[in-house]
């Protein structure tokens, strides 16, 4: 066992961050027990920290400085008089020596046993023990034996999950960089840079099933997700129950079996979950088991009513699971809110997120007894996402009585969500929600190859919508200047010499370029040019209300505005339109010369790929930056010459520095 029967919980230390750090310390407070946190220099103002009963301070920014300091940890918390550490999902989180260092300083560890920990932990050994138990698996290759036939195939970090140090390898000459790169990334994000390769399987199902077991015995098989769709082998969104489960005979016992099975032949305790690669005909194959709560619990949690932290909490105090184990009721999709931009490779975002509103919202990190929206987020508004950790904000969870409709109300309150000021994947995920393939239950790992990435991560407003978002941004500055001056604050269309010319005001759109907005508000009503019968309403600085022609009649419009600096957020239930204001005179040092590689974010220049004079091909790439533990090629966007090549290996360097410069080709 890992603690002792009738231990006493009093004060948990989370040795994590951001959401399931706050998720733990959500049910900790439901249940008396008091909380600590740990936190970065990055982190010294999270959400997390601000909430905690007590915060100690892990000196330095980077996962190995802080998060991955099991010395550190634990002193903090001896220091803080905690008796127990939950180690969320994440860094410490399979790591059996953690867990011995834990229990070795009389700290109650909230997980598994660490025999299980260290059967589990390398993935290599548990496939050939899942094996010898009777669940299916997948054949493992030694990465030195990999041959041309046996391609594609897939590059696996041993240590952990998360879609790190994993690669897909198609050509024989491709496989030891990418081997290369996976190990580096898996040393960064766990500290252990093994790797394996297995046969690639182009599209599957990810199953996995929910395990719960005490220390009496009893192993619950709560139920199954589905998250077959993902990017870069991480989950992007997540359900239960699965929809391929849902339609085989049979298909849900014998993965309940499986996983019943690998939990009892190593004596699993606590919260676990069991991952299987399954095919369209319900046969499966056992990928890996997650030795802690998983991002995706949250979706469990609303099919059966169970708080699983709570559950932990009473497992490792020695407790039995209640004697009768909970149906699943309706169904829950959830989805991961990134900062990130799918349209570009992908690319994370840093910066401050100046709002995050979800409508529908029910409750934050508590199971929902009613149709709605959940919200389990690491952030609040004026948070600062950095390039330390992963880019997910928030998990965003509906629950209703159909799949159908867990769909449709996630993407309303996705499409409706005010989320101001960083890049996000929002668009997509609505797009993914409402795809005839998703709601039709046809899910794949190759889902976003299938369906073409570039249509479903293209905005929710059109081209042509986004001018009229534009002119009403125009509409509320005008308002929000008129409200601030001292001369003429009642005037329609502020005060002028000569009232008959139209006012205008420049903005620029991330997605389509430069606009100039050119109206005119007098007593016969608006006149914007481009917007022939367009009618105001009423503008204040933070709306505005059109009656916008169409071949049926008018159609009133409602467009909230909020204003952060040059940058102004336009929402409305067609979707957001973020724009920055433009300057009536443009700064000559702000432009920057043709062909400029600029850095997509903060990060450090591990590697270059070519050095100034060199031609290069487009999408070669020029050198890779790694932020928030992930590795970003920046590659030429045209063919030419390297003209400018202004940073070096190891270098840090800022959102917006140029990187280098190409030449092309075809300008010559």
């Amino acid at each position: 066992m890992s603690n002792p029967k009738g231990t006493v919980i009093t004060n948990v230390l989370v040795a994590n961050r951001g959401e399931i750090a706050r998720r733990v310390f959500a049910t900790c407070r439901r249940m008396g027990i008091a909380t600590t946190a740990v936190y970065s220099d990055a982190d010294a103002h999270a959400p997390h920290v601000a909430e905690a009963d007590a915060a100690i301070r892990l000196p330095g920014n980077t996962p190995g400085e802080t998060y991955l300091r099991s010395d550190l940890i634990i002193e903090a918390a001896l220091a803080a008089g905690a008796d127990a550490i939950h180690p969320g999902y994440g860094f410490l989180s399979e790591n059996a020596e953690f867990a011995k260092a834990v229990l070795a300083a009389g700290l109650t560890w909230i997980g598994p046993p660490v025999a299980a920990i260290e059967q589990m932990g390398s993935k290599v050994e548990s496939k050939k023990m899942m094996d010898a138990a009777g669940v299916p698996v997948l054949k493992q290759l030694d990465p030195a034996e990999v041959t041309a036939d046996l391609l594609p195939v897939l590059i696996k970090a041993s240590a952990g999950g998360g879609g790190r140090g994993m690669r897909v390898v198609r050509e024989l000459s491709e496989l030891t960089p990418q081997i290369e790169a996976a190990q580096r990334e898996a040393a960064s994000a766990f500290g252990d840079p093994t790797v394996f390769c297995e046969r690639y399987l182009e599209t599957g199902r990810h199953i996995e099933v929910q395990v719960m077991a005490d220390t009496q015995g009893t192993v619950w098989a709560v139920g199954e997700r589905e998250c077959s769709i993902q990017r870069r082998h991480q989950k992007v969104v997540e359900e239960a129950p699965s929809p391929l489960v849902e339609k085989i005979d049979g298909m849900r016992a014998r993965l309940f079996e499986a996983a019943r099975l690998a939990s009892e032949a190593i004596g699993y305790e606590g919260a676990g979950t069991v991952e299987f690669l399954a095919d369209e005909k319900g046969d499966f194959f056992f990928l890996e088991m997650n030795t802690r709560l998983q991002v995706e619990h949250p979706v469990t949690e609303q099919v059966t009513g169970l708080d699983l932290v709570r559950l932990q909490l009473q497992v490792a105090s020695g407790r039995p699971l209640p004697a009768h184990q909970p149906e699943m009721r309706g169904h829950s999709i959830e989805v991961r809110l990134y900062a990130e931009d799918p349209a570009h490779d992908w690319q994370p975002q840093s910066g401050t997120v100046h709002r995050l509103r979800i409508p529908g919202t029910l409750g934050e990190f508590t199971v929902l007894t009613e149709p709605g929206v959940r919200l389990d987020t690491g952030i609040v508004d004026g948070s600062v996402v950095g390039v330390h950790y992963d880019p997910m904000l928030s998990k965003v969870i509906s629950f209703a009585e159909t799949r159908d409709e867990a769909a449709h109300l996630l993407a309303s309150a996705l499409q409706r969500a005010e989320i101001h000021g960083l890049v996000t994947n929002r668009d997509l995920l609505v797009r993914v929600l409402r795809h005839p393939a998703f709601l039709a239950g046809d899910t794949d790992t190759a889902f976003f190859a299938t369906h073409d990435l570039e249509k479903l991560s293209a905005p929710l407003v059109s081209e042509a919508d986004e001018k009229l978002f534009i002119v009403a941004a125009a509409l509320s500055d005008a308002a929000a200047n008129r409200a601030v001056a001292r001369i003429g604050a009642g005037l329609p269309g502020g005060w002028r010499n000569l009232p008959s010319q139209p006012q205008s005001k420049s903005y620029e759109s991330r997605l389509t370029g430069k606009h100039e907005v050119r109206y005119r508000v007098t007593r016969a009503g608006l006149a914007a040019e481009g917007f022939d019968g367009l009618e105001l309403v009423e503008a204040t600085p933070d709306s505005v209300t059109l009656l916008v022609p169409g071949e049926r009649g008018s159609v009133r419009r409602v467009f909230r505005i909020a204003r952060y600096g040059d940058l102004v957020a336009v929402d409305s239930p067609l979707g957001p339109v973020a724009v920055r204001r433009l300057p009536r005179f443009e700064d000559p040092a702000d432009q920057v010369a043709e062909g400029s590689l600029l850095a997509p974010m903060p990060g450090a220049v591990i590697r270059l790929g070519a050095a100034a004079g060199d031609r290069v091909e487009k999408g070669q790439p020029i050198l890779w930056l790694e932020a928030m533990k992930m590795e970003h090629t920046i590659a030429a966007p045209t063919t030419g010459i390297l003209t400018e090549l202004n940073v070096s290996a190891g270098q840090q360097v800022e959102v917006g520095t140029v990187l280098a410069v190409v030449h092309s080709e075809e300008r010559e």
